[in-house]
């Protein structure tokens, strides 16, 4: 083997092209690490939706989007809470027992919520993910009974719910509108996603 030494220009060309690639490299993969990460579109449609609902009046319905899903936020009026006493027979969980989407322990209760005059509930059928229709005014209507005390009706296969989200029986939604984990910030302003035990 011959000692030749290596020309000091060659040295310093391989050593300035050397540190060219590794730089280029690095700015290369910074990009394609960095797509691994979530992006903010996609760290806001996990994150908890603050609301403020006190402009909503006994009897109307707020809907929000929380997780790409319409999240409903109810006041109820006096006699929408007497009617749940007297679906209570008539429903597949009254208590919502069921586990396909457990109920928050704060919102088992025959109102599903943490105030009785006030519901949040997920605005999908636990059936096949149709969104049910607003059916509150009491009395007979088309694909509904004569006693009907106001609810949700999902027009996709006529599964019924009460204004707590609770399913009637005999029906194709297999579980109650889920009620998401919320709590309140003030006793107008709702955080839902996120409770004070998360």
């Amino acid at each position: 083997m011959s000692d030749t030494p290596v020309d000091a220009s060659k040295r310093t060309w391989l050593i300035a092209s050397g540190c060219a690639g590794a730089v280029g490299g690095a700015f290369t993969a910074v990009p394609f690490v960095s797509s691994f990460q979530p992006s903010e579109k996609a760290k806001a449609a996990g994150a908890p939706v603050e609301v403020d609902i006190s402009a909503l009046k006994p009897g109307e319905k707020l809907t929000v989007e929380w997780r790409g899903k319409p999240v409903w936020i109810m006041r109820r009026t006096p006699e929408q809470l007497e009617s749940l006493k007297k679906t209570e027979g008539e429903l597949a969980d009254p208590n919502s027992d069921r586990k396909t989407y457990p109920t928050p322990e704060y919102a088992k209760n025959q109102y599903r919520s943490i105030k009785p005059e006030v519901w949040v509930g997920v605005g999908i059928c636990s059936h096949l993910g149709c969104s049910p229709s607003d059916k509150l005014q009491p009395g007979p209507q088309p694909s509904l009974p004569d006693d009907w005390l106001g609810g949700f009706l999902c027009p996709c296969h006529g599964s019924t719910f009460d204004v707590a989200g609770r399913v009637f029986k005999n029906k194709p939604a297999p579980d109650n509108l889920e009620v998401p984990k919320h709590m309140y910030l003030s006793d107008n302003r709702l955080l839902i996603g996120e409770d004070k035990k998360a």
